[in-house]
């Protein structure tokens, strides 16, 4: 019989059980190796608290601490929330992880430069 994925979707190779845990989303219980996780790193307060936060604090470098969150979801919940996206039957051999894609830092040139912007004006 054809096999649909190299690991057939779990990643338990040479073990022969592994421990249940719960989706965070619906609660179904998952085996820990087949679970999609993601960790997830917030800010404890929301941008339109930590200026006023920072203003009335009395130091003056105080950074507020994060909230880091580790979290486990089951195959259709991580398909219906699009943590992860179906793929086709030739982008599933990719195994490489997506490119991450950053906003600009603080102090970073713009990307068009001043002479695009020069250009433009013409």
């Amino acid at each position: 019989m054809s096999k649909k994925r190299r690991n057939g979707g779990r990643n338990k190779h040479g073990r022969g059980h592994t421990t249940f845990i719960r989706c965070d989303n619906c609660g179904r219980t998952v085996p820990k190796d087949k679970a999609i996780k993601r960790f997830q790193v917030r800010n404890m307060v929301e941008a339109g608290c930590q200026r006023d936060m920072r203003e009335a604090s009395v130091y003056e470098t105080y950074t507020l601490p994060k909230l880091y969150m580790k979290l486990q979801y089951c195959v259709s919940c991580a398909i219906h929330s699009r943590v992860v996206r179906v793929r086709s039957r030739t982008a599933r051999k990719i195994r490489d992880p997506p490119p991450r894609f950053r906003g600009p830092r603080p102090g970073d040139k713009p990307a068009g430069g001043a002479g695009a912007a020069a250009a433009a004006k013409k």
